[in-house]
C-alpha cells in the first residue's frame, strides 16, 4: 500500500477522534503564536509545542488505516 492509498483509506473511530484533537491543538497553538499582544516568553513557548504536537497527532492519525481481519 503506496502512501497516497494509505491516506485514502478509512480511518478507524480512535483515529478520527485523534484527528480532530490534534487539529484542534494545532489551531490554539496558532493561535496563541501569532496573537497581537504580548504573552510571557513562557506562553508563546508553549504555543509552539502545541502547534507541533497538534501537526503531529494530525499527521499520523490520518494515515492510520482499518484492518481487514
Amino acid at each position: 500500500m503506496n502512501l497516497l492509498q494509505r491516506a485514502q483509506s478509512p480511518t478507524p473511530k480512535f483515529f478520527r477522534i485523534m484527528r480532530a484533537v490534534g487539529l484542534s491543538l494545532a489551531a490554539v497553538g496558532g493561535a496563541i503564536v501569532s496573537a497581537p499582544v504580548s504573552f510571557p516568553v513562557a506562553v508563546i513557548t508553549i504555543g509552539g509545542y502545541l502547534v507541533v504536537a497538534g501537526s503531529v497527532a494530525t499527521a499520523v492519525s490520518q494515515f492510520a488505516v482499518k484492518s481487514d481481519q
